[in-house]
């Protein structure tokens, strides 16, 4: 977090490329990560973490645990196809060695952080880590709503997870056809992960909406977690293909662009609507207060 801080500031930068304004401002949002991983790190072990706002500990893990845990059985490939891509973009050899070990304290973080935040979650909401899945419906519950909600999202989830399956295989309807050469190991593992992971979160969606699908509460739960955080997150690091930081995706920008936004929002309302599954459970579970 230091080195990213003095980075920010333009001070000791290894490479000229780097004093430019948008590393800088990638340098100064990476050391925000790093304060909030090192915050969360605290208040997961200290006794005062259980008092803080639910959001504050939910909305971070929920991004980092969506961008990091979809990774970690790509890793093996996705560290020297990310290499590989720097190396023939021309980047500086101080970036391409620094990928190898972003990539391994990425895999470290991705590993601690879901396990953290288990053992934070079961002393605070227990009721989220286990149980059967059905549970008595609480006076005032949202279950008419999230029943509506689920089958929107895993309708759509349905179908960005078809195009991301289909580019995935060869497919290049939506894509640039001036521009397919750019379909590097890189975006082939990424569109395939979005793809399995779109059908994981329909699936774990209409389970906790229906409370169908599974005997246990947790595998749906988690799963949905991930994949709704992993649709928000991966539209949000697509962002930097308009930034010119990174190469150029091959789809068309219409195609692009509707992947993208669809995700996030899709990544959104699923969160919201396990947040409703989450409140009614808690309610029935604990009662009210």
């Amino acid at each position: 977090m230091l080195i990213k801080i003095v980075w920010s500031f333009g001070l000791f930068l290894p490479t000229e490329e780097m004093a430019g304004a948008d590393w800088r401002a990638v340098n100064a949002v990476t050391a925000l990560l790093a304060a909030a991983g090192i915050g969360l790190a605290m208040a997961f072990s200290r006794p005062w973490g259980e008092r803080l706002p639910a959001w504050t500990v939910a909305l971070p893990v929920w991004v980092g645990t969506g961008l990091l845990v979809p990774m970690l059985p790509l890793a093996p490939v996705l560290g020297p196809a990310a290499v590989n891509r720097d190396q023939e973009a021309g980047s500086p050899d101080f970036w391409v060695h620094e990928q190898l070990l972003v990539m391994i304290s990425l895999v470290g973080v991705g590993i601690g952080l879901p396990l953290a935040l288990a053992g934070y979650a079961r002393a605070r909401w227990p009721e989220a880590l286990g149980g059967p899945l059905p549970y008595a419906e609480p006076l005032g519950g949202t279950r008419a709503l999230q029943r509506p909600l689920a089958g929107l999202v895993a309708s759509g989830c349905v179908l960005l997870g078809c195009v991301k399956a289909f580019w995935a295989a060869g497919g290049t309807a939506g894509l640039d056809t001036a521009a397919v050469e750019r379909r590097d190991l890189w975006w082939h593992m990424l569109a395939s992960s979005t793809a399995v992971w779109a059908f994981a979160g329909a699936w774990g969606i209409l389970v906790l909406a229906y409370r169908r699908g599974s005997r246990g509460f947790l595998l749906p739960m988690a799963v949905t977690w991930v994949a709704s955080g992993m649709l928000f997150s991966y539209s949000v690091y697509g962002l930097l293909d308009l930034t010119g930081m990174q190469q150029p995706s091959p789809e068309l920008p219409v195609a692009a662009a509707l992947t993208r936004e669809g995700g996030a929002v899709l990544g959104v309302t699923m969160g919201l609507t396990l947040l409703l599954v989450l409140h009614d459970r808690r309610r029935a579970l604990r009662g009210p207060g």
